[in-house]
């Protein structure tokens, strides 16, 4: 190898080293920034190929959606009662150049120890305003909206993050004192439950007493057309009666006796010791003759 050939193959070493020194990459889930002598030149760099000068240095983040486990705390509510409160955050760069100044060069356990301090203070407020059963179950989704909002808040302008969500995994109650408060939770349960069963019961009486009174009154409108209707046919049968006596005086008083007769002798082993004399043995001693 000549002389000349060493060269140009130097030159093109030199010119392929030159270009890898001002070039770069910006990948599509990264943010990033362009420093000259520690000084940003420009910043939100877009995804993609880009030239620098030698004596710049870009520096690129994580821009996607990042989760932090916060440490388990312990928070009073409302109420005074202690609980042990295990949550986590997502968050990702908001606005790079904020967020690189805040952290001291865009580390990101710096970001991240900047936030915990954020959300475990507003979780502390959050439950300090609520009961116990309003973080467990009854506002729980909207303490951790409402939180979320006013984290977000602080850490865009402070620190160029945003808050994507703030959730809690699990509430815990510490263990000196969980027996007491799951005893007074159950007392208040079984208190519930008596007032229910007293209203049960009280609309229950209503209920009997006015099917009592529904009964009475039917059955006493009854008992009214009952009388009416007995009264009328006995009123109807005195009639009939009086007009078939009327009609064969002598039959009536015949068929009459013959009743009475046989209310008398039904029964073969009845014994009557009478004298044989009066009307009621009328029609025997006729037939007799």
């Amino acid at each position: 190898m000549n002389t000349k050939s060493l060269v140009s193959l130097l030159l093109i070493g030199v010119v392929v080293l030159a270009g890898s020194m001002c070039m770069y990459t910006v990948g599509e889930y990264q943010r990033g920034l362009l420093l000259r002598f520690g000084e940003i030149v420009e910043d939100d760099l877009q995804p993609g190929l880009h030239f620098k000068l030698p004596w710049e240095e870009p520096r690129l983040f994580d821009g996607r959606v990042l989760a932090r486990d916060l440490r388990p705390e312990e928070y009073l509510t409302k109420e005074k009662k202690r609980l042990i409160v295990d949550s986590f955050v997502m968050w990702r760069i908001a606005d790079v150049t904020k967020y690189f100044t805040a952290t001291g060069g865009g580390l990101e356990l710096r970001a991240q120890a900047l936030i915990s301090p954020r959300v475990n203070e507003g979780l502390r407020n959050k439950f300090g305003e609520r009961s116990v059963f309003d973080v467990v179950s009854g506002e729980r989704e909207s303490l951790m909206a409402e939180l979320t909002i006013d984290i977000d808040k602080q850490t865009r302008d402070e620190l160029g993050i945003e808050i994507v969500d703030i959730r809690v995994k699990r509430i815990d109650l510490p263990p000196s004192v969980s027996g007491s408060v799951y005893q007074r939770m159950r007392a208040e349960r079984e208190r519930e439950a008596r007032e229910h069963r007293a209203q049960g019961n009280e609309i229950a009486e209503g209920i009997r007493a006015d099917a009592d009174k529904q009964r009475t009154v039917i059955l006493a409108s009854a008992f009214n057309q009952a009388e009416q209707i007995r009264g009328d046919g006995d009123a109807e049968s005195a009639s009939i009666y009086a007009n078939a006596y009327n009609k064969d005086q002598e039959f009536y008083g015949f068929y009459r006796s013959m009743q009475s007769y046989r209310a008398v002798f039904k029964d073969k082993g009845d014994i009557l010791v009478i004298e044989p004399k009066g009307e009621f043995f009328e029609f025997m001693k006729s037939g007799m003759k």
